[in-house]
């Protein structure tokens, strides 16, 4: 007897992100896909922000009809069930394809699915997810990642990116399309999702000359951050201040100083008037050009585009 894997299954536990799973939802139900909620006990959950979500049974009764398994991300405050890690576990071996939202990429880390293979979650948790699972390949910057018959998206609101995806696969780009003009958003939106991720911390390095130097930095992008310049602050040799940032900072000195610059200029698109040619000075880019390079990849978005999409509007404007 053949079995028919048509079911979407959106495997829920309390405190998931309610967004997370209306967001993909809608669309693979618009796209005429069967979705069905399901806990690992059978039992209703409630979201993150309070809403109640029934099911249909448990995550491990759809073992024999799911096609998809889709994993929500959970908030930051909810620690991992281990029933649904090992739901997760038992049910991603039958489906033929598994996909994570934001957080949801650590219940299938703990899960074992992502071993050996790349993937991403929301910005602000890449760097927790490579430390705590050093056998995953993370990608911070990418809106979704597939690798193989895992899909992991970056946060929230990614999670459409990724549910278009996974429609224009089965259906087609001009289905997916379709949808995307519908819902108002992009079938592939432009840069990656470093793009949104503005002051990210490093935390404080131990060695007080890497400190300086980071200092230094974030009080002055536009200053002399050569690795000489770098080195004679830090009062240590070029090859020890590389060592101690790769050691303390996960980088090196030039990627880290690019970093605070194209964020430095971030700030700046968003919050003045000023054209793209001083901010680029200002920022230590030197020129527009260097700046607009830097930016297509960092950001995966031109310095323009950048401004367009995240620039607050002035209240005058707002009138």
């Amino acid at each position: 007897m053949v079995v028919e894997r048509s079911d979407v299954v959106v495997a829920l536990t309390d405190g998931v992100v309610l967004l997370d799973v209306a967001g993909p939802v809608q669309v693979l139900h618009w796209a005429g896909r069967r979705v069905r909620f399901a806990s690992p006990d059978g039992r209703p959950v409630r979201s993150d922000v309070g809403v109640p979500l029934g099911v249909e049974g448990t995550i491990e009764d759809f073992a024999d009809s799911v096609d998809t398994l889709l994993v929500p991300g959970i908030g930051v405050e909810e620690a991992i069930s281990q029933d649904l890690v090992r739901s997760v576990r038992a049910v991603a071996g039958v489906a033929r394809r598994v996909a994570s939202i934001c957080t949801g990429a650590f219940v299938l880390a703990e899960a074992g699915l992502l071993d050996g293979r790349r993937a991403t979650t929301h910005w602000m948790a890449c760097t927790d997810l490579a430390q705590r699972f050093p056998e995953i390949e993370v990608d911070p910057d990418a809106i979704f990642v597939r690798d193989g018959t895992v899909i992991t998206s970056a946060g929230v609101t990614a999670g459409i990116d990724l549910a278009l995806a996974l429609v224009e696969e089965d259906e087609g780009a001009d289905v997916a399309r379709s949808l995307a003009k519908y819902l108002v958003v992009f079938l592939r939106r432009p840069g990656g999702q470093s793009q949104f991720s503005v002051r990210t911390g490093v935390g404080t390095p131990r060695t007080s000359g890497l400190r300086r130097v980071i200092d230094a930095v974030v009080a002055d992008p536009s200053a002399d951050h050569s690795l000489a310049a770098m080195a004679a602050r830090a009062t240590v040799g070029e090859r020890q201040l590389t060592r101690l940032f790769r050691k303390e900072i996960g980088t090196t000195p030039a990627q880290y100083v690019e970093r605070v610059r194209v964020e430095a200029a971030q700030r700046l698109l968003q919050t003045s008037d000023d054209p793209v040619a001083p901010i680029a000075r200002r920022c230590g880019f030197g020129s527009e050009e260097t700046m607009r390079r830097v930016f297509g990849k960092v950001l995966g978005t031109s310095p323009t585009d950048y401004r367009a999409r995240f620039r607050a509007p002035s209240p005058a404007a707002a009138l």
